[in-house]
């Protein structure tokens, strides 16, 4: 993950893979995939390529597999828009919405006193300045201080100074912001081994702000877990919600996930065509194609890459360096 004081490093050095990685490309032209005017002419040139790679007419998969999906895969920014703004905060979930991109994923994680708030890292060290606030109080875990002392801790500070004094937010404000700016929710239940009842919690909360209403259900949430116990809980409660599974379980292994699942999510270290050819082959609990969504590529080469695979997803910390690699639609077909 990004320092703060290597925030516009990084981030410079990804836009410039993605202009190199399309410079190196037979017709594909120069672009700043910043600037939006150019951004539009790089889009299309790269979305004419992979469209006759999707449909077989071109290059393929590495594999030989043509990619079952059609069209340009789903871009999500990881834990917002999380290259240019803390992750996990509503100052990330905004940037996400000022480059335009509709679905944003998070982590979510109990307090001491049950409040469901928004960080990945099981320890408030990493993101937050607890070790200050809080001397004495180690290791830190998130489950052991209260939702009131975690409103005082900066959540923006070790990102950039610009940001200091975001705060974690909690489920119920990040909810709020999103559906301010009409956005979609990959929302994945962090460690449900530590926090007992919170698939149950997650999905009160989502009905109290409205969001397992027939307008969000099915097109604009989807709950993902590495715990696959923690994912059949959930599809038992609430058997209309669309899921996920974080991991890559063996191919034998996939016709026992697609009975509780309808998405599987590996990183992208370890897909292949082969591998999303098999998850394609399967239907899930809601009688329909599983779907990839992969995990978390930052650069435009590793973006064409998977995209040649098939996946119908891409989670990434630079969402506008993926779509203007691979010409990525913002809003779910």
């Amino acid at each position: 993950m990004y320092a703060g004081t290597a925030t516009a490093s990084v981030a410079a050095a990804a836009l410039l893979g993605a202009g190199t990685f399309l410079m190196s490309n037979t017709g594909a032209p120069v672009t700043d995939t910043t600037a939006a005017g150019h951004r539009g002419a790089a889009t299309r040139s790269v979305t004419a390529r992979h469209t006759t790679a999707a449909t077989g007419t071109g290059v393929g998969t590495a594999s030989g597999h043509a990619p079952a999906r059609t069209g340009d895969p789903l871009v999500i920014s990881h834990r917002g828009a999380s290259a240019y703004a803390p992750e996990n905060t509503l100052a990330a979930v905004d940037k996400a919405a000022e480059l335009g991109f509709d679905w944003v994923e998070n982590d979510i994680q109990f307090t001491k006193d049950g409040v469901l708030v928004v960080i990945h890292d099981t320890d408030l060290k990493r993101t937050t300045d607890a070790e200050e606030v809080f001397p004495g109080r180690a290791p830190w875990a998130v489950k052991d201080f209260t939702a009131a002392e975690i409103a005082r801790l900066d959540a923006g500070s070790w990102f950039g100074a610009r940001y200091a004094g975001t705060r974690v937010p909690t489920l119920r404000q990040y909810l709020d912001r999103i559906g301010h700016n009409h956005q979609n929710l990959l929302m994945e239940i962090k460690s449900p081994e530590i926090y007992p009842g919170i698939e149950r919690a997650a999905l009160r909360e989502l009905r109290r702000e409205g969001w397992l209403d027939g307008g969000h259900v099915g097109d604009r949430l989807v709950i993902q877990s590495f715990g696959a116990d923690s994912l059949r809980k959930v599809h038992e409660q609430r058997p209309d919600v669309i899921t996920g599974f974080l991991g890559t379980p063996a191919v034998r292994e996939l016709p026992s996930y697609a009975e509780f699942t309808d998405q599987i999510n590996p990183a992208y270290t370890s897909v292949s065509g082969e591998y999303v050819a098999a998850v394609h082959a399967l239907k899930g609990p809601h009688h329909k194609r599983l779907r990839v969504n992969t995990w978390t590529v930052n650069d435009a080469a590793r973006a064409l890459r998977v995209t040649g695979y098939g996946v119908d997803g891409i989670i990434t910390n630079a969402p506008d360096v993926v779509r203007a690699a691979t010409g990525v639609r913002e809003t779910a077909g």
